[in-house]
């Protein structure tokens, strides 16, 4: 799942580039966690120089445009007088590159499922975005055709395979979720702001409210048999294993007020209180009608 714990307001006119947006939150997060690993994923509009010299432990993935056109390494210095050169020879756009280079099957694990794809991996220099850093480029055919290519993506990862890399990327999609989400579920966005401040603040507090009822669910309310119950009231949901945002949110509806209407001093109910709750406020709600 996707988490959001930072966000920048963009504008589209003036100021900084969603790209150097992106890049300073980065490098916020290596700041704070600066013992650990990040890997990053971005899809294709994210590239450029905000990203290049970024920390150490910051690893960037991103699908390769297919206008980009790639550069051998950088050759050894010859010794001569002038600048070293910085690139090697030109080998041109992905669709070039997939003519010539060699497509071998890779077992990948993506969307829940496990499936076999065609990759051609290489390293090279994408001069145009991070300049003299080596980056791996990775192209994916979904099947066996010898044309061609599905998909390009780069990374500044040279340790990880490219079943790995595929699978980093496959997980991207978790972040258009939340978004879906957050929207639908918690109104992020709706909010009818007018000044700037008001925009810093209502959507990332939509955003951070998404956070804490995921990690509020994971810690606290989940129960075994949560989507069983869906299950229960939906039947059509037939291959419902796990239960979504929406079923986070409603619980934690269910939690607070049974937290707010226990004979007791609140705290965290129990599973069986909640229903408790749950059925009498049902049950008033049908003697009302």
């Amino acid at each position: 799942m996707c988490l959001p714990v930072a966000a920048r307001l963009h504008h589209p006119k003036g100021e900084k580039t969603k790209v150097e947006l992106a890049a300073s939150m980065i490098r916020f997060l290596a700041a704070c966690h600066w013992g650990r690993c990040i890997d990053v994923v971005a899809d294709a509009a994210y590239h450029g120089r905000a990203l290049r010299d970024l920390p150490t432990q910051v690893t960037f993935t991103t699908r390769l445009p297919s206008h980009a056109v790639l550069y051998d390494l950088a050759p050894p210095p010859t010794g001569l007088r002038g600048r070293p050169r910085l690139k090697g020879d030109r080998l041109g756009t992905p669709a070039e590159l997939a003519a010539v280079l060699v497509f071998t099957p890779q077992d990948v694990t993506r969307y829940g499922r496990t499936e076999t794809v065609f990759a051609a991996v290489t390293t090279c220099l994408w001069y145009g975005s991070f300049h003299t850093q080596t980056v791996k480029v990775v192209l994916l055919r979904e099947d066996a055709t010898d044309t061609g290519y599905d998909l390009a993506l780069v990374s500044t990862d040279l340790t990880a395979s490219a079943g790995q890399l595929v699978a980093r990327y496959a997980a991207r999609w978790s972040i258009e979720v939340t978004f879906g989400e957050a929207r639908t579920v918690l109104g992020v966005g709706q909010a009818r702001s007018r000044t700037r401040r008001a925009v810093e603040c209502t959507v990332p507090f939509g955003l951070y409210c998404y956070t804490i009822t995921v990690i509020w669910y994971t810690l606290h309310g989940h129960h075994p048999q949560d989507a069983a119950e869906h299950r229960t009231r939906a039947p059509w949901y037939i291959t419902k294993t796990h239960p979504a945002f929406s079923d986070m949110a409603a619980k934690l509806r269910r939690t607070a007020i049974a937290a707010r209407f226990m004979p007791i001093d609140a705290g965290q109910p129990t599973d069986t209180e909640i229903r408790a709750v749950q059925e009498a406020w049902a049950t008033a709600s049908t003697d009302l009608a």
